[in-house]
């Protein structure tokens, strides 16, 4: 196998990143961390690439703490915004093409009906305006995934913190004015994978299916786990104490439109997979 099969992975301390190794399982396959890999550095880009040399790049390095982004705009542009247009700049000298992971805080949320990836983007927080700039800096040969709600069984994120709090008898509440498509890391490797097989360009929308509300999503866990629905209560954004400080859409539910089109099946639903993670996380 020479060289140019290789696949380098960024953000190698990330949830996605893990996913991505195992299904990328090969000694050609390379996962650089934040210590190994400062995306935000171009010098230290260039030399990454040109060493390695990948055929792809999967970007996963990003400041995915909304609300952080919200009040550190400098840090968030260097690392969502500058950080893509690094790895492109890097790309050219190396022969490599990119896999960019983005967002739904791309989109404003006011649709009355899922995004398709053809679809205005508006993003209303500096998290969104910053991820929305580094799918900007990608060229027409390189593919931009967009995802929402990921979690899973790597990492810091939510289906933990609803399992952690489930398991301790500690009331929560969750609010049921935001929809979205709870998109598990395991699953939506496995589709990029696929894209990445088919040399895939372009925007694809890469969600597991099932539109919830974060309390419906929450109820559900509680209900696989036997919890008692008395530990749960629903919201609106209004009644969060205190306010979050960077806006959320409310409508972030994707349509999976670019894969299908591509002959690709697009992730489950993710009450299919959810009942295999809780096990793992569940022991």
């Amino acid at each position: 196998m020479t060289t140019r099969h290789k696949v380098l992975i960024t953000g190698g301390n990330g949830q996605l990143s893990a996913d991505l190794a195992q299904v990328f399982d090969s000694p050609d396959t390379v996962v650089l961390n934040r210590e190994a890999l400062d995306i935000s550095r171009p010098q230290e880009v260039q030399a990454a690439l040109l060493h390695y040399k990948p055929a792809v790049v999967i970007n996963t390095a990003a400041l995915t703490d909304v609300d952080g982004c919200q009040h550190n705009a400098e840090q968030a542009r260097s690392i969502n915004s500058h950080g893509p247009k690094n790895l492109v700049a890097a790309a050219e000298l190396a022969g490599s093409r990119i896999v960019q992971i983005s967002t739904d805080y791309v989109f404003d949320g006011t649709l009355d009906r899922p995004y398709v990836e053809s679809d205005e983007t508006n993003p209303q927080s500096i998290y969104g305006q910053t991820k929305l700039e580094g799918e900007r800096a990608m060229r027409d040969e390189d593919l931009i995934v967009r995802t929402s709600w990921l979690c899973g069984i790597h990492g810091s994120n939510i289906l933990k913190t609803i399992v952690h709090l489930a398991q301790t008898d500690t009331a929560m509440s969750f609010v049921n004015d935001q929809i979205g498509h709870p998109s598990f890391t395991n699953d939506i490797a496995d589709t990029i994978q696929q894209l990445v097989a088919l040399q895939a360009h372009g925007v694809f929308h890469v969600t597991n299916q099932g539109p919830v509300s974060w309390h419906e999503f929450a109820q559900t866990i509680l209900n696989l786990m036997g919890r008692s629905p008395s530990q749960l209560s629903a919201i609106t954004t209004e009644q969060l104490d205190p306010p979050r400080p960077a806006p959320r859409p409310a409508n972030s539910v994707l349509n999976n439109e670019a894969l299908t089109k591509a002959g690709l099946q697009p992730p489950p639903d993710f009450r299919e997979t959810l009942p295999q993670l809780l096990e793992v996380l569940c022991g």
